[in-house]
């Protein structure tokens, strides 16, 4: 999922991602460990998806507390 994408999502749907791609994480790890994994790259992505959704939270929380102090 692409920044874009992301920042078309409100709050709520971008927490909702974060909490699947974070159990989807789990998973791979899981499929890691037990060599079950093929794909090692995917563990990455998933860790860069999730950095980029909680990113995008994070800005629009400045964006608020800026737009309430004036």
């Amino acid at each position: 999922m692409k920044a874009d994408e992301i920042r078309a999502l409100s709050d709520e749907d971008i927490r909702a991602q974060i909490d699947e791609t974070r159990e989807e994480l789990m998973n791979l790890r899981f499929q890691q460990s037990t060599g079950e994994l093929i794909d090692t790259t995917r563990i990455k992505e998933t860790r860069h998806l999730i950095a980029r959704c909680e990113t995008i939270l994070r800005e629009r929380e400045q964006e608020a507390a800026v737009e309430g102090e004036s």
